[in-house]
């Protein structure tokens, strides 16, 4: 059984290496609407006039076979526009309109409505109008080793954001500035190629089908009301992914005050058993680390309350260039 996300076929390393060969190439692009060019953060940035606008594009992941295997479709829509909207607003912008793919073995009108049901839903707590979209019928291409029901689909989505300020990349956080974890709502859409291997999904469908939470509404709320100086949402790569803001402040990050791992968490930390490899994968009960100068921290505390979040400080800035997670006085790099 897999019990590392590499023995479950994803491999971070890799991954961030083939990323950067991707950035490059994006850079070859530039024209007179990407001057600022923001290449591999979370959203791509560029500008239409006075407007300063942002895109991402992103997908559901094989969360999708627990639906399947459930026969329950109506929350990965919820999903697909989660993990776009709650990457956009990391550097400040929302979200404003999107459109959706559906990739599906054949023509399945049920499904594709349960589908929307969650789209729908989703875009309208995140605000944005979904504008369109395409749905391809690829019974050659969109195929899963095991059937759970009449047809097999991938779900993604672009989102576009807009905002009137420069984009928060990191580059403002300070030394000593702390971070504090917006809870999760479960895994939300990543680590799943791991989790299928280490969980029941007879036992555990129904918690992992959670949908993704949306932190639009408070995040928004947040960057009015505060100095945030940095933004990190909790996906692929989980807690390594602190350093895609760190890189821009030439700062690292001490994780010295995690939650302890609960319910499908602890679960998952019995069945990996290594706690390196569960913060690089999972997001461990911290779906988004809103980076701010300590004397914001309560204020940041009381508008994630507001909007029904629970949030703590977790960490801190530090003048080492790693992601530590600090565990019963040990220390482990999650670089």
């Amino acid at each position: 059984m897999a019990k590392t996300y590499a023995d479950a076929g994803v491999d971070i390393g890799k991954i961030r290496k083939m990323q950067s060969g991707i950035n490059s190439a994006l850079i070859q692009t530039k024209n007179e609407y990407t001057k600022n060019f923001l290449a591999g953060h979370y959203a791509g940035t560029f500008e239409a006039g006075k407007y300063k606008m942002s895109l991402h594009c992103d997908g559901v992941g094989s969360k999708i076979l627990v639906a399947q295997a459930l026969g329950k479709h109506d929350t990965v829509g919820i999903d697909a526009v989660a993990m776009n909207a709650n990457d956009i607003i990391c550097i400040g912008s929302k979200p404003i309109v999107g459109v959706d793919y559906i990739a599906i073995s054949k023509t399945d009108e049920q499904l594709v409505n349960e589908i929307l049901k969650g789209l729908v839903a989703g875009c309208k707590e995140a605000g944005i109008a979904l504008i369109g979209g395409e749905t391809a019928i690829l019974p050659d291409m969109i195929k899963s080793d095991t059937k759970y029901s009449n047809a097999d689909y991938d779900l993604a989505m672009t989102v576009v954001g807009i905002s009137e300020r420069e984009p928060i990349t990191g580059k403002d956080i300070k030394v000593g500035n702390v971070l504090v974890g917006l809870e999760s709502s479960g895994l939300h859409s990543n680590g799943f190629s791991l989790a299928r291997k280490v969980l029941d999904v007879n036992t555990w469908g129904k918690e992992m089908l959670v949908p993704t939470r949306i932190y639009v509404n408070a995040i928004m709320e947040m960057i009015e009301k505060a100095q945030v100086n940095g933004i990190a949402h909790i996906t692929g790569g989980a807690f390594s992914k602190l350093s895609r803001i760190g890189e821009h402040a030439g700062c690292g990050f001490l994780l010295d005050n995690m939650p302890q791992p609960k319910g499908i968490f602890a679960q998952i930390y019995k069945k990996v058993g290594d706690e390196r490899e569960c913060y690089r994968t999972f997001n461990m009960g911290v779906g988004m680390v809103v980076v701010v100068p300590q004397e914001d921290a309560q204020k940041i505390i009381l508008i994630a309350k507001k909007h029904k979040i629970n949030a703590s400080i977790i960490g801190k800035a530090t003048k080492e260039k790693s992601v530590i997670l600090q565990k019963d006085e040990k220390k482990i790099d999650l670089l």
